[in-house]
């Protein structure tokens, strides 16, 4: 293994641990100020929608100043977001605009996080810059893995800190230790992957073109293949937003978690995510290659949204969610690897960007959306959103019967 990579795993580890701790705790905050489940939705969004407009920026910015220095600003940002919540609990529960006055204030955490937190494209573009083409598709396996490795960790630490004497501020002090830690790492550890003589001219982009995503699309004009996957990811992403919307309130709801309880069963279900995404995830794409492996992880999620809804006995739910996640899991690695292989190498960052982009977009639009659904329709609501990843699986195919497969670059 290149050991130019230890630093991008350890980045990508405590950046999705700094995440993912929140994920069975928010819910529990916003209760404690007696919101609406809207307000859950809203936070995610507000991170997401500010990180669709800073991760093409900042993917932008990397091409032409190099990775290392805008990791450093966007883990700034980061570190000092979670000191602005730790703040906001401390205020009065004053009424503003129907909302108390603390989750304002961590509204503003959220969007200062998101703005800055364009690092998984810039994380992203330097694993590109130091790996060779057959390296990229189980390196980007190996990434998704030790996500999933902080996707196990974080919602157990968040509510094991939260049950702790400190209750909420314990949870968040331990975001922020990690989030210093990140921003060590990466100055004493990660070196500059992209020289001045590859770096492209940086653009002052317009606020247009920032947040309209075809036209970013337009200029940087990527590969007819790129394209396709774009379209794909978006249909993916928008699943996705509907899902991390709701799972921890359909979760809460079937089962009568408490904040500890959900924190261990996330903890439980993530270790699917680490095992499929770091060595399932790699033999099925040596088995069938990025591309088939990317139907085959749509249509099990497909399958697993449906089969989650089928149960309230909970070894029978791991099972069904096994299902789902194995989807997911495989779906991950290949969009990136894809993108990755098939991307102009003096316009990786920039491309990364538009990828993210196109998933803190739906982020940012539909999180919202679900928890206001949700609320209306309950479990029902996973019917309606596998026609999104059905839609993304449709187009795979027929891409893949019109293109063939020497079209997306496979071995």
């Amino acid at each position: 293994m290149n050991r130019k990579l230890l630093p991008a795993f350890l980045l990508t580890l405590v950046n999705v641990l700094g995440f993912s701790i929140l994920m069975p705790v928010l819910p529990f905050i916003v209760e404690s100020y007696d919101a609406p489940k809207w307000v859950f939705g809203l936070l995610l969004t507000c991170y997401s929608a500010f990180q669709f407009i800073g991760a093409p920026i900042l993917g932008a910015m990397s091409d032409a100043q190099g990775r290392k220095p805008i990791l450093l600003i966007s883990q700034t940002g980061t570190l000092i977001s979670w000191f602005i919540f730790i703040f906001a609990l401390a205020l009065p529960t004053w009424n503003l605009l129907g909302l108390a006055l603390p989750l304002w204030v961590i509204g503003v955490s959220r969007i200062l996080d998101g703005i800055t937190g364009g690092n998984a494209s810039v994380t992203n573009a330097y694993v590109a810059d130091i790996t060779t083409r057959n390296e990229k598709s189980y390196i980007f396996g190996y990434l998704g893995g030790i996500a999933g490795l902080g996707m196990i960790i974080g919602p157990g630490l968040g509510g094991m800190s939260a049950s702790t004497s400190m209750g909420f501020s314990g949870t968040l002090l331990l975001a922020a230790v990690i989030s210093s830690i990140t921003l060590i790492s990466i100055h004493l550890w990660l070196r500059e992957s992209h020289p001045i003589e590859k770096r492209a001219e940086r653009k002052r982009p317009s606020f247009w073109r920032t947040v309209f995503i075809p036209a970013r699309v337009k200029e940087v004009n990527p590969s007819p293949i790129i394209k396709v996957i774009f379209i794909m990811k978006f249909f993916f992403s928008s699943m996705m937003g509907f899902y991390i919307g709701t799972m921890a309130l359909f979760l809460i709801d079937i089962f009568q978690f408490t904040v500890d309880e959900l924190g261990f069963f996330m903890f439980f279900i993530g270790l699917f995510l680490a095992f499929n995404q770091a060595f399932l995830s790699k033999q099925f794409i040596k088995w069938l290659g990025e591309f088939r492996t990317l139907i085959l992880g749509l249509a099990l999620g497909c399958l697993g949204l449906i089969a989650i809804t089928m149960t309230d006995v909970l070894w029978l739910f791991v099972i069904f969610y096994y299902i789902l996640n194995l989807g997911l899991s495989l779906c991950f690695p290949t969009f990136n690897a894809l993108i990755a292989i098939n991307a102009n190498p003096k316009k990786q960052g920039e491309i990364m960007g538009i990828s993210e982009s196109i998933n803190s977009f739906c982020m940012a639009i539909f999180p919202v959306i679900s928890a206001g659904l949700y609320g209306y329709i309950n479990y029902h609501l996973y019917h309606w959103i596998t026609l999104l990843p059905l839609t993304a699986l449709v187009l795979a195919v027929v891409s893949l019967k019109k293109r063939g497969k020497q079209a997306f670059i496979e071995r």
